[in-house]
């Protein structure tokens, strides 16, 4: 019997998951840390097999990666609203 198909087959289903794993284009920021926030908790609660937690781990990488870069994006968008594309500080507000 041939187990070469079957293998292809269960590493192109392994591939497809990573890609789709990978692919966080598709969150937004709040659904982003709210999957964080959940890896974080099941972490921290230390009673997974080391597997899991290795691949929870990862997760939790990417998208802490992909809330960082949502964050940089509207960081740029806000700065472009600035005439001398610097932030305006918020010193001083509760004076007025």
């Amino acid at each position: 019997m041939d187990n070469t198909k079957g293998s292809q087959a269960d590493q192109s289903h392994k591939n497809s998951e990573q890609t789709e794993s990978t692919d966080l284009s598709h969150l937004t920021y709040e659904e982003a840390t709210e999957q964080l926030e959940a890896i974080l908790v099941a972490l921290e609660a230390g009673d997974l097999p080391l597997e899991k937690s290795l691949t929870l781990y990862e997760q939790g990488a990417l998208l802490a990666a992909h809330c960082e870069q949502t964050l940089d994006q509207a960081e740029l968008r806000v700065r472009q609203w600035q005439p001398d594309g610097e932030p305006t500080p918020f010193t001083n507000w509760q004076d007025e």
